[in-house]
């Protein structure tokens, strides 16, 4: 069936169009779909899951809730684990005390 687009009116270009779109979006999805199916088939036969092999792990690592803020630039926060950010060290070596920062 060809479709002859010198005949067509701007209208039915247009719909036509729209109706493409639509159908590669479906098209991109189902093929999505497939290629998933695909590749846990092939992790399967390894004995793996496709997770594993992806790095996704079930295991949730927990993050710790800030525990100081720089009160000069508030996005600026710390856990208290680890090393201490340079802002900290600057706030600290200016005379204030370390519970000053505390959230």
């Amino acid at each position: 069936m060809a479709i002859d687009l010198e005949k067509m009116s701007r209208k039915e270009l247009l719909e036509l169009r729209n109706r493409v779109e639509k159908a590669l979006k479906t098209a991109e999805v189902r093929e999505r779909k497939e290629a998933l199916k695909a590749a846990e088939k092939a992790a399967a036969e390894y004995g793996f899951s496709l997770s594993e092999l992806s790095g996704d792990s079930t295991k949730s690592v927990k993050s710790s809730k800030a525990k100081y803020q720089n009160p000069n630039n508030p996005s600026q926060t710390w856990t208290g684990r680890g090393r201490k950010p340079q802002w900290v060290h600057d706030a600290i070596k200016a005379g204030t005390d370390i519970t000053d920062l505390e959230i």
